[in-house]
C-alpha cells in the first residue's frame, strides 16, 4: 500500500471553489434584507439572547451538577486522542462478546456503556459527533444527562462549558483541537469517507491529513489489519511533538460481516460478533504500539449505530428501530 494511493492533497483543490463562495450568491441567497428587517426581529432581543436556545435553568443544572470521570481540559496538549468509530456496531452483541471474554482487548479497559446513538446511520451520527455530541446514556431524559467530554460554545447552550468538557469555537472538534495545537488525521472506512466522491469528502475534509484506500472498504476481510498497518507505519514518521487526534472509522463490521464466520454466506448477529471478535485483536496491536510511540493517550472507542437482521420484521439501519439506535460506548487512557 503506498502513500500516493491515500494522500490528502486532495482535499485542498475543490473544497473551496471560487463559484460556491461568489460574493454576490452569499448576499442574494443567504443574507437578504428582507430576512433581517429590524421589523421581523423581536424587539430588545440582544445578540447573546438569540444564541440560547436551550432553556437556561435546564442546562444550567449540568454546569453546576456533573461530577465528570474525566476533565478533557486537562486531556487536551497533553494526550494523543484516539476517536474509534467501531461503525455499526451493536450494544447487545458487544455486551455479549464481552461477557464471554471474547474481546480481551476492549474488555482491559472497562464495561461498555449502553447508549443512545446520535443517529440512525453514518452521516447523521458522524455530523452530530464530529461536533461534540457523542452517544448519550440510554436512559437519558434531556440534554441536561449528557456528560460532554467536548462542547461547542456556539451551538445555543451558552458559552461556558459543563464541568470537564473542553469547550471549542468552530465547526468541529477537530478545528478546536487545531486551534489548541493538534494535527489531526481522519483514516476512513465506509463509502462516506471514500474520496473518490464529492459526498465521500465532506468529512475528510474536517481534517488536517486524511487517508482513505479501497483495501480500507468494507467489503475487504483484512480491512481493519489494513488500517493498523497504516497508521503504525505513519506514527513512525510522526513528529511526537505534536499532539494528535486520530478518527478512525472502522467498518468490518458493517456490512458484509458474514466472512468472519467460517461457513457462513449471509451477514447475522453471529457473523456480527464475529467481526467485532476480529477488531478486538487489530485494536491490540495498535493500542501497544501506539502507546509505546506516542506515549500518554485518550481513546474514544464507541458505535454510531447499530443495525437489524429482521429483529420486528426490520434490516440493515437508516430506521429508528432499538437495535440500530442503541449503541455501545467507552473512553479510557491507554
Amino acid at each position: 500500500m503506498s502513500d500516493d494511493a491515500i494522500h490528502d492533497d486532495s482535499m485542498n483543490d475543490n473544497s473551496m471553489n471560487d463559484d460556491l463562495m461568489n460574493d454576490d450568491l452569499m448576499n442574494d441567497d443567504l443574507m437578504n434584507d428582507d430576512l433581517i428587517n429590524d421589523n421581523l426581529m423581536h424587539e430588545n432581543v440582544t445578540c447573546q439572547e438569540a444564541l440560547r436556545e436551550v432553556p437556561a435553568g435546564l442546562f444550567g443544572r449540568t454546569l453546576n451538577a456533573l461530577q465528570p470521570d474525566v476533565d478533557m481540559n486537562k486531556i487536551a496538549g497533553s494526550h494523543d486522542i484516539l476517536f474509534i468509530c467501531l461503525d455499526t456496531l451493536r450494544y447487545d452483541v458487544a455486551a455479549e462478546e464481552e461477557a464471554k471474554g471474547t474481546t480481551p482487548v476492549l474488555n482491559r479497559y472497562g464495561p461498555w456503556e449502553k447508549c443512545q446513538a446520535p443517529g440512525n446511520f453514518t452521516y447523521p451520527s458522524h455530523h452530530a459527533m464530529f461536533a461534540g455530541f457523542l452517544p448519550c446514556p440510554y436512559d437519558a431524559k434531556s440534554i441536561a444527562d449528557r456528560q460532554p467530554l467536548f462542547f461547542p460554545v456556539n451551538a445555543g447552550m451558552g458559552k461556558r462549558a459543563p464541568a470537564g468538557a473542553f469547550g471549542f469555537s468552530g465547526a468541529t472538534i477537530m478545528e478546536g483541537l487545531e486551534k489548541a495545537g493538534y494535527d489531526t488525521w481522519c483514516v476512513g472506512g465506509v463509502a462516506f469517507f471514500d474520496k473518490r466522491s464529492d459526498l465521500g469528502r465532506v468529512f475528510p475534509g474536517y481534517f488536517r491529513h486524511s487517508y482513505w484506500n479501497p483495501s480500507f472498504a468494507c467489503p475487504v476481510k483484512d480491512s481493519t489489519r489494513n488500517q493498523v498497518d497504516f497508521l503504525l507505519k505513519k506514527i513512525e514518521k510522526a513528529d511526537r511533538s505534536i499532539p494528535v487526534f486520530l478518527y478512525l472509522n472502522i467498518d468490518a463490521i458493517h456490512y458484509p460481516n458474514y466472512f468472519y464466520l467460517d461457513g457462513a454466506v449471509h451477514d447475522s448477529l453471529e457473523s456480527h460478533g464475529a467481526a467485532l471478535r476480529y477488531v478486538d485483536g487489530q485494536l491490540g496491536r495498535l493500542f501497544e504500539r501506539w502507546k509505546s510511540v506516542r506515549g500518554s493517550t485518550f481513546v474514544i472507542c464507541c458505535s454510531d449505530h447499530g443495525t437489524c437482521y429482521g429483529e420486528d420484521g426490520c434490516q440493515f439501519h437508516g430506521i429508528n428501530h432499538p437495535a440500530v439506535t442503541t449503541v455501545p460506548y467507552k473512553h479510557f487512557t491507554l
